[in-house]
């Protein structure tokens, strides 16, 4: 008779457990961890860089008054 233990998952019949896994795939997860650091890092670089108004209202009708009386 088989044994049911023999059908079940464990961390040894996985490939890449205990430092197993190939260089194909180390190099891969590498590679997607630096590409999402530099989106990251453009993404962080075009907001530190955006300029944009704050200024609600026109000439004829200020919106918030800044100055202090």
């Amino acid at each position: 008779m088989k044994s049911n233990m023999d059908d079940e998952l464990s961390l040894d019949k996985i490939d890449d457990y205990n430092g197993n896994e190939s260089k194909e795939k180390r190099n891969t997860v590498r590679l997607v961890v630096i590409g999402i650091l530099l989106v990251g890092a453009v993404f962080a670089y075009l907001r530190y860089n955006s300029s944009y108004d704050d200024y609600v209202g026109t000439q004829e009708a200020p919106g918030i008054v800044t100055t202090k009386k």
